[in-house]
């Protein structure tokens, strides 16, 4: 293959790419206003193309949904990492990741709605939207995990089902928020930051270096 050719393939790429960013984000705010039943008639309608088009682009509902899934896990991921990141007491970090998240949600929460309840006919990972999204989260909060209880001088082994534990606990304590709406998101999120720090420091607390020892300058 000419470099001449390469060069075309590589344009063709990125323009594919650039594509299918525009019309995920399509499907986002076609889905935050019709909801979570939107179709590909009108999500092909918010992206002003026809529907054989969106098909050049996603092979069908399932791989629209699951590339949406990786667009919700990429906007959890923007606000929660820079928020673990801060030069700041491990329990403020924690709060303001929870915070991060908890805002995500409830700026698109028709879009939660699609990917925590949305099952497709396929098994397993590969009929749940947000199976990579999920993935990604645990694994960077896994790490935050790791290094943590590694500046602790502790066994990280717990690390990642911890961070599994949290993320099953945000997704359920997120739809539920968003169904009842009983509350503000500063309550909740007071609520959901606190079980998550007591659920992480009693078991570095049991091994004899709580979190709050990270803090000792």
């Amino acid at each position: 293959m000419s470099t001449e050719t390469d060069g075309r393939s590589s344009r063709w790429d990125a323009h594919r790419e650039e594509r299918r960013t525009e019309l995920i984000a399509a499907a986002v705010r076609a889905i935050d206003e019709q909801g979570p039943e939107v179709n590909m008639t009108d999500i092909a309608g918010a992206a002003g193309v026809s529907k054989p088009v969106l098909y050049r682009y996603f092979a069908d509902k399932d791989e629209l949904h699951a590339a949406v899934g990786q667009w919700g896990a990429d906007e959890v991921l923007a606000g929660v990492v820079p928020a673990l990141l801060v030069d700041a007491p491990v329990r403020t970090r924690i709060e303001a990741a929870v915070d991060a998240y908890l805002r995500v949600i409830e700026e698109h929460p028709q879009v939660f709605f699609l990917l925590v309840r949305h099952r497709a006919s396929g098994d397993g990972a590969a009929g749940d939207p947000l199976a990579d999204g999920k993935a990604r989260i645990a694994a960077t909060l896994s790490r935050f995990l790791s290094e943590t209880m590694r500046g602790l001088g502790v066994d990280p082994g717990g690390a990642e089902p911890w961070a599994q534990g949290i993320v099953g606990l945000g997704l359920a304590t997120g739809e539920w928020w968003l169904e009842k709406r009983t509350m503000p998101r500063a309550a909740i999120s007071g609520y959901l930051s606190a079980f998550v720090w007591h659920s992480l420091e009693g078991p570095a607390t049991e091994l004899g270096v709580p979190l709050s020892a990270l803090d000792v300058s």
